[in-house]
Parts: structure tokens; C-alpha cells; sequence
């Protein structure tokens, strides 16, 4: 029996020293969370030099590549103004966060996704900082903070979340939709009957959207204009699990035709019940070169 119990404590033992290293040095959602915080923190106080970041840091900053200590935002950004967007996928080390600071007095959007490796430490950090209409079209400061983009963070019940691939398949209609230039209906995505769309602060349809007629009917609005536009390109697929988000990087044409400057936008997609309940997008626009702001389509990402 003494024999047959060593041997277990001997395999037992064997067993959790050959489990990878990142297995017990997990970043969990509240450390993914800190290491944003840190992030905006560094930037606010010119102090990046105690962020905990792994040798092979990688950072673009507006989708050009730069070292640590050169960030330009590193020395402009002074103040955090309050709202502040989290989407943490736990399984992936990543968080994206859009979170509004300011530049001297002036609002900006700031779009920040971290990801961190089996250390806990900071391998990819990109910085995308919008500052107004002619970076990003829509600039709306009063429409970030209010009920209809805090409704991102309601938390749903355990029972109304999906799997992450069926969340994903429910959000993949959307850039689909635009894709193959029709209405969102008209490719089966299954909108919420309050469902709705924030750009940059701006309310873009659903049930009170007033912007142009029939804005208010997200899943019939006509999406003809991307037959000039181009197909989406998604990027980056990143899925919040606990929150029942899915955020993609998209990126298409602004104009139409080749050459066009590309709107790219961080684009989160609430779904629960089966549904997608609300759409915020943080756009920017960019030199066709810039289109993906810096980085490579992800390993697995499937294109509408």
C-alpha cells in the first residue's frame, strides 16, 4: 500500500511539473484588466519604464511600428476622462479597451489591445488614437458614457450566453452583410428587435436613430454602397466570454475604388439569447498601407 501511495505522489507529481508554464501563470480577467490600467497609467505619467513587458515586446502606435520609448502618446496624453470600454478574452491573453483620455485639454479616443504571454507580461501592445472627424468621420464626445454605450457592460445571465463559437457565428453575420452588399436581414443576422449601433459616439441605427431615413431599422438599412466599398477585411477576433462580446478588427475602403483609404474600426458586438443586442464601433482611417494597422490577420480568422 506505502509502495502503491509513493508511486501515485511520484506521477502525481511528474503530471503537474509537464504542464506548460502559462497553465499556473495565467492572466486572468482582473490581471488582463490591470494590465490596461497600467498601460493608460504609464501613458499618463511618462513612466512606461515599470510596465512589466516580455523581450520580445512588439508596439505600433497609430499602425506604425515603434519602441517603447517612443510613443508619442507616452508625452502627450495628461488626463483619463472616465469612460473606459473593457472586452477580455481570457482564453487568448488579450484585452482590448477603448477608453477616452485627453491631450492637453482635448478628448481623444484611445483604442488599446494588450496581450500578454505565458509570464504575465506585455508581448503585443497596439495604440490607436482617434481625435476627431478627420481621423475618424463620426466624432461624438457626449455619446461615450451614456446609457447606450454602458449598455455593453450589462452583464448577462450565465444561461443567456453562448458558446464562443456560436457567439462568433452570430457575429459574423454582420460583416458578412456588409461583405456581400445587402441588408443584414437579408444574410439572416439575428438582431435584437431593440437592437442598435454606436460609431465613434454616434447613434447609426436602430429604434431611435435619426441620422438619415431608415436608420432606424438596423437589420433592413441599405448596405448597397459597399458594392463600391469593397469587402470587410477582419483582422483580429476577440471574444469576451463572461460579457457575452464579440469585437472584431475590421477594415474596408472609405471611398470605394483602389487606392481608397481604408475606416478600420475595433467594432464589439453584444449577443446573448441568440441575438445581437447593441454594436460600438471605434473607427479610425487609415493609408491603404496601414490597412491592418500594423499587424497580421490572425491565425485562424475566416473572411466573410
Amino acid at each position: 500500500m506505502r509502495l502503491i501511495l509513493a508511486l501515485s505522489l511520484i506521477l502525481s507529481s511528474a503530471a503537474l511539473a509537464a504542464q506548460p508554464a502559462h497553465a499556473q501563470s495565467a492572466c486572468d480577467r482582473e490581471c488582463l484588466r490591470g494590465k490596461v490600467t497600467e498601460v493608460l497609467h504609464a501613458l499618463i505619467h511618462d513612466d512606461i519604464g515599470k510596465l512589466a513587458v516580455a523581450g520580445n515586446l512588439r508596439v505600433t502606435e497609430d499602425g506604425v511600428e515603434r519602441p517603447l520609448d517612443q510613443v508619442g502618446l507616452v508625452r502627450t496624453v495628461t488626463k483619463l476622462r472616465g469612460y473606459r470600454q473593457d472586452v477580455i478574452d481570457e482564453r487568448a491573453g488579450v484585452a482590448v479597451t477603448g477608453a477616452m483620455v485627453e491631450e492637453s485639454g482635448s478628448p481623444v479616443l484611445l483604442a488599446v489591445r494588450v496581450k500578454v504571454d505565458g509570464e504575465a507580461k506585455i508581448s503585443e501592445l497596439e495604440l490607436v488614437a482617434t481625435r476627431g472627424r478627420a481621423d475618424g468621420l463620426l466624432y461624438n464626445v457626449d455619446g461615450f458614457g451614456n446609457a447606450a454605450s454602458l449598455a455593453m457592460n450589462l452583464a448577462p445571465r450565465p444561461e443567456q450566453l453562448a458558446t464562443r463559437y456560436e457567439a462568433v457565428r452570430i457575429a459574423m453575420h454582420y460583416p458578412r452583410g456588409l461583405s456581400n452588399a445587402e441588408t443584414f436581414n437579408a444574410v439572416g443576422t439575428p438582431f435584437a428587435p431593440e437592437a442598435y449601433r454606436l460609431e465613434n459616439g454616434m447613434l447609426m441605427a436602430g429604434p431611435a436613430c435619426t441620422f438619415i431615413p431608415g436608420c432606424d431599422d438596423i437589420g433592413n438599412q441599405s448596405l448597397a454602397i459597399f458594392r463600391q466599398l469593397g469587402r470587410v477585411t477582419v483582422r483580429d477576433v476577440v471574444v469576451d466570454e463572461r460579457m457575452g462580446i464579440v469585437m472584431m478588427r475590421l477594415s474596408w475602403n472609405v471611398r470605394g475604388g483602389e487606392g481608397s483609404d481604408k475606416l478600420t474600426a475595433w467594432e464589439a458586438f453584444k449577443v446573448y439569447d441568440g441575438q445581437i443586442h447593441m454594436v460600438e464601433a471605434y473607427i479610425r482611417i487609415f493609408p491603404p498601407e496601414l490597412e491592418l494597422g500594423g499587424w497580421p490577420i490572425a491565425e485562424g480568422v475566416v473572411q466573410p
